[in-house]
């Protein structure tokens, strides 16, 4: 039976994660926002040089001083590198730290017309150091499930609205989590939501965006610190905030043995 959780005790895995120095804006705000600058210090952006420069592809998470979790269709064949402590994406910041990629591994039953098993792991060229604004996000336990309106909240540079520009400065969102019996329903992503999955939002307000994929889907916990229970996975191909087609995520309690596995071979 799947574990319910409710957020009512502390889930980590890492020693000193999930608790910022700058504690993010959280409120009932629902349309994504400027965050508080270094407020997600997990968040990274994963950058390609396949354009000929430098440029953001997807969002991750740092889950250690030198492990990224991220979503599988975020990995191709190009030259990847880390950037980690960012708030603006344009502007140079003295506290940012940038890495190249040592072995990025995607999951071994990833199924790109699916979405199935939508999960990838990058290990950094080197670990980097602990910081006011560079800090591990904690992990869930294994096969915790997140309860029906949980408040979570993502976070990326995606677009800011449908075909819109790519945000510079960070942004979060309110998302509220829909249970699997609701969102796997005809009218909503029915069978391509699974039980390995976390949807939230729905809405029409507010749900990711096009650059928003491998980045987080944070969770308080009731002690302050922060967990990341899901990897954006995908939305509606008809825009960032359709109704009844939420954010859908890789519920990475669901990969913890592979996480541990990965990490521990590498």
């Amino acid at each position: 039976m799947r574990r319910l959780v409710v957020l009512t005790f502390m889930v980590t895995s890492v020693c000193g994660c999930g608790l910022p120095t700058y504690p993010p804006a959280v409120d009932r705000v629902v349309a994504g926002v400027d965050v508080r600058p270094y407020s997600w210090p997990w968040q990274v952006s994963l950058q390609s040089d396949s354009s000929g420069r430098w440029s953001h592809v997807c969002g991750g998470t740092l889950i250690t001083l030198e492990w990224v979790l991220t979503a599988a269709h975020c990995i191709s064949h190009s030259t990847y590198r880390v950037e980690v402590g960012k708030h603006s994406l344009e502007a140079s910041e003295e506290n940012s730290i940038t890495r190249g990629v040592s072995h990025s591994i995607t999951h071994e039953d990833y199924n790109i017309f699916l979405s199935r098993n939508d999960i990838a792991l990058i290990k950094l060229s080197s670990p980097v150091v602990s910081s006011d604004t560079i800090m591990p996000a904690c992990l869930p336990q294994p096969n915790a499930v997140l309860s029906h309106g949980t408040a979570c909240y993502i976070t990326g540079w995606g677009r800011l609205s449908t075909d819109g520009p790519m945000a510079d400065v960070l942004q979060q969102a309110l998302l509220l989590v829909v249970d699997h019996d609701t969102c796997s329903q005809p009218d909503w992503w029915s069978v391509l939501a699974t039980d390995k999955m976390v949807c939230a939002g729905g809405d029409g307000i507010s749900a990711g965006c096009n650059g928003d994929s491998g980045g987080p889907l944070n969770c308080q916990n009731p002690d302050g610190t922060w967990t990341v229970y899901g990897v954006v996975s995908f939305g509606s191909g008809q825009g960032c905030n359709v109704f009844k087609k939420p954010t859908v995520f890789t519920q990475v309690s669901s990969y913890m043995s592979w996480i541990d596995k990965v990490t521990s071979n590498y």
